[in-house]
Parts: C-alpha cells; structure tokens; sequence
C-alpha cells in the first residue's frame, strides 16, 4: 500500500515542478495564436504537436525556476511546499526531469511542427530560466518588467506553429501580455509583501515603497488598456473584440484605481485573481471576433 500511495505522490510532485496553473495560462495563449494565424481553422496535428511542445518546454523552464529558487520558496508561506523548497526532490532529480521533459519538447517542435517554433520557444525556455530567473529577478526591482517579455512569447510561439512566421499581429499580442505582466505581479507582491521581504527578492513593494508600486500599477494598466486597442487599430479584429476589450479594460482601471488610491490586501487580491480572468477572457474574445467578426 505505502509503494501504491508512495508513486502518485511523487507524480504529483514532479507535475507541481512545472507550475501547471501559470503553464495552462501559457498555453491558453499560444493555442489562440494558433487559432489567429490562419483565416480558417488550423491543422489540428500541428496544433496538438505545438500544444505538447510549448507545454512541455514550460514545464522545463519552470522546473528550472524551481531549483534555482529553492531556498527563497523555503522561506516564503506561498512556495514552501514545493516540491524542491521542501526537500521531496533533489537538485539532480529536477535536472534530469527538466532535461528529459524539455529535450522532448524540442524534439515535438522540430520534427512535428517547425524548426522556427522550436527555436523561438527554446529562447523562451532561455529568457525564463536563466535571463530572468538566474540574472534579473535577484539583482532588479525592474525584473517583472525587463524579464516579462519571455513571458509574453506564447501568443507568438503558437503563430509560428501554423504560419511559420511571427508578423505584427502576433507581436501585437506579445505586447499586451508584456504590458499586462507588471500590474498582474506587483498586485501579487503587494499583498505577499512580507514574504517577500522575507525572500530577499528586491520586488517592487519592498524596495520602492508601496505608494510607488500603487502608482505604477495604475499607469500600467491605463498603457495596457490602450494597448489592447491596438488589434482592433490595425484591422485585426473587429467590434466583438474591440467592445469586451473596452468593458474588460474598464473593469481593470477600476481594481487599478482601488489600488492606488483606497489600497487593502484584499483589494490587491481580487486585483490578481482578475488580472488571469481578464487575460483569459480578452485573449478568448480575439478568438470569438476571429470567427465571428462584427
């Protein structure tokens, strides 16, 4: 009984490695990309091949995060039960795991997709684990923002599956997401800002004070809500989507604007819990006005 109860346990330790909430949201992202980069609808081989190869590259990259990050989760209440934080599996274990998970995922891509979408997605799995993970997040305050850009590569990942290519609308998507990082994080920090200041991660909060980040969280999101006006600008899409930007948009300055000026834990809660329902609901709005335009 103890080997039966004993094998899931370890599976679920090595699926929480590769953060599977945030890699669903990732890949939520890059199957829109997929679904915008062609007038009809895609080859669905390609699309499941993509799907499996930027999935497990994220796990990947993730599961490297989590070595690096090992002894900061330890001392912060949100991580401390991971898997690595918690000492369940060692440093090898992790390495092989990534190697092995991320290696497939690379091989999906290239022979069963396109060379370009591997290479874009390992500079991905580069850009996350080692730029922004090893470099940027321990040594700036502006590590959110400098190292959100690998974050907000999915949309054209899942492009270059089916076009072979990355045109401006798919960077346009890009854009939107790495405009929507900083606001979605710092609203995170904001409300861990104790763990935080536990971790010895320079976040925003901490070493900037909170009335800054309030302020740039605002600013942030009134850039983002521009931004997402932008595919309807370039005649991407059309009123369905311009219209549950504008309402999704409005929705977001209102949390922003609770942030800066009327601040609580909770208040910066609901704004996290909002920022991926917005992300969610915008990115499935593009794909509604992409089939259905208006």
């Amino acid at each position: 009984m103890t080997t039966l109860t004993a094998q899931p346990n370890r599976i679920a330790q090595y699926w929480a490695l590769t953060k599977p909430r945030v890699t669903q949201l990732a890949v939520f992202c890059a199957v829109i990309g997929m679904f915008l980069a062609t007038p009809g609808l895609p080859d669905w081989h390609i699309v499941i091949a993509a799907t499996i190869g930027i999935w497990l590259l994220a796990g990947a990259a993730f599961a490297v995060n989590c070595l690096v990050e090992r002894e900061i989760d330890s001392r912060m209440a949100r991580t401390a039960r991971r898997p690595m934080a918690s000492g369940e599996i060692s440093v090898p274990q992790t390495l092989v795991f990534s190697g092995i998970i991320g290696g497939i995922g690379m091989w999906v891509l290239y022979n069963l997709v396109n060379p370009l979408t591997m290479w874009l997605t390992f500079a991905t799995f580069v850009g996350y684990a080692v730029i922004y993970t090893i470099i940027l997040k321990p040594s700036t305050p502006q590590n959110i923002v400098i190292g959100g850009l690998s974050g907000a590569m999915p949309p054209a990942l899942g492009w270059a599956a089916i076009a072979n290519d990355v045109p401006m609308q798919a960077w346009i998507l890009v854009l939107i997401i790495f405009i929507w990082t900083p606001p979605h994080f710092w609203a995170l920090a904001m409300y861990r800002r104790d763990d935080y200041a536990k971790s010895g991660l320079p976040m925003l909060p901490i070493t900037h004070g909170m009335k800054f980040t309030q302020f740039h969280i605002w600013l942030y999101t009134i850039a983002l809500v521009a931004t997402t006006t932008l595919p309807f600008a370039v005649r991407m899409s059309g009123l369905i989507y311009l219209i549950s930007a504008l309402i999704l948009g409005v929705v977001f300055l209102w949390y922003a604007w609770q942030i800066y000026k009327h601040y609580t834990d909770l208040i910066a809660r609901k704004t996290f819990t909002y920022s991926i329902i917005y992300l969610s609901l915008l990115f499935a709005a593009l794909l509604v006005d992409h089939y259905f335009p208006f």
